[in-house]
């Protein structure tokens, strides 16, 4: 039987792998055991957030010093940039691992996938939503997962357009689907959550076309979590749910925020998973509570609970950004730390100012 496991680590920048060193060294962390490594990074999170890249690229010589070159390119490297307000810098590295004769399932369950990488005029198209639905279902497989209903989140890193990406496709004689950079990313966000939708029949193939992205917000996942970047081409998707062939003490549970500050789904999951959050999660049940990653976004209407916000006026600082602070500030309240992990820009994943959020427990 499989055990998955997870080690959430402070990061004191994007190049410090210190504490996953630390780990390694003493003992209590495999690096063959590695399968993804998802991290926060300091940076704004937006086309230009190299921050992002320098953290993947130092992430990938660490793996390099203690696995065979393919098996290090095998981990998925998915880093968020933007730690806005109290969200403080970490990692979360998953691992997976064959432990005989284990029992207690089912319990949390991990897979991954790589798509190959997708040309400058797929993005935010029906060519990207495919290609991610195709990567989703591999890494049901590589999971052992067989019902939809026992994905929780499925994180996705996607690309985004450059100028000089543009301008390749164009050279070929390509259109975009957004020449805006920095609107690009959303493109991507969006045509990603529905690919993982689509995967997981939470729409149907005849719903979706190109016109629909970024338009039609009827349509969405409620496990989906979308983070662009400029650090790849392609999509690197880690996959989070219960299989009854894992075991150990781990497990998983969702909710969808509906705003900015619906903090109940997510105190309703917790309490699925084993914990009862009635006020602040205290010293004990915090200590069991391995991670929390969130979707967040500036509600579009420029409204949040029939007041006006101005998230989406803000000339000086994207919305996203705000987005992360209020959201991850509105999480950390709830469960008593800001070593959370929300990314900002939630197309199509929740609903329209909302976002879906998992937590990964220790039963």
């Amino acid at each position: 039987m499989r055990q998955a496991q997870v080690h959430r680590i402070p990061a004191a920048g994007p190049d410090d792998v210190s504490g996953i060193e630390a780990l390694i060294a003493g003992g209590r962390l495999n690096p063959a055991s590695i399968v993804a490594i998802i991290g926060k990074t300091e940076g704004n999170g937006c086309v230009n957030d190299f921050s992002r890249g320098y953290a993947a690229q130092s992430l990938g010589l660490m793996l390099e010093r203690h696995l065979a070159p393919e098996a290090a390119r095998q981990v998925c490297l998915v880093m968020s940039g933007g730690t806005e307000g109290g969200m403080s810098p970490h990692w979360i590295v998953f691992t997976r691992a064959e432990v005989p004769g284990l029992e207690g399932g089912p319990s949390l369950a991990i897979g991954r996938a790589h798509t190959p990488d997708l040309p400058p005029e797929g993005l935010g198209r029906m060519a990207q939503v495919r290609m991610v639905a195709e990567g989703v279902e591999a890494a049901m497989r590589d999971a052992g997962i067989s019902d939809h209903a026992d994905v929780h989140f499925v994180q996705v890193k996607c690309p985004l357009l450059t100028s000089t990406r543009v301008a390749a496709a164009e050279a070929r004689g390509e259109t975009v689907a957004v020449k805006d950079t920095l609107r690009s990313m959303g493109y991507s966000r969006g045509a990603s959550a529905l690919g993982v939708a689509l995967a997981l029949g939470e729409v149907q193939a005849e719903q979706l076309s190109d016109e629909a992205i970024c338009r039609d917000w009827s349509l969405a996942s409620s496990v989906a979590s979308c983070s662009a970047g400029i650090e790849l081409l392609g999509h690197e998707i880690v996959l989070m749910g219960v299989g009854p062939d894992w075991g150990g003490p781990l497990t998983i549970e969702h909710g969808v925020m509906t705003d900015a500050i619906d903090i109940e789904p997510v105190r309703a999951a917790l309490m699925r998973a084993g914990l009862s959050p009635m006020g602040q999660l205290g010293g004990t049940e915090r200590l069991k509570m391995m991670a929390l990653l969130g979707k967040a976004e500036a509600s579009p209407d420029g409204k949040l609970r029939g007041l006006r916000h101005t998230m989406l006026d803000d000339s000086d600082i994207s919305s996203t950004r705000h987005a992360r602070g209020f959201v991850a500030g509105a999480l950390a309240g709830l469960i008593g730390h800001a070593e959370i992990y929300v990314s900002g820009g939630a197309e199509h994943q929740g609903p329209p100012g909302g976002g879906p959020v998992a937590v990964i427990v220790s039963k």
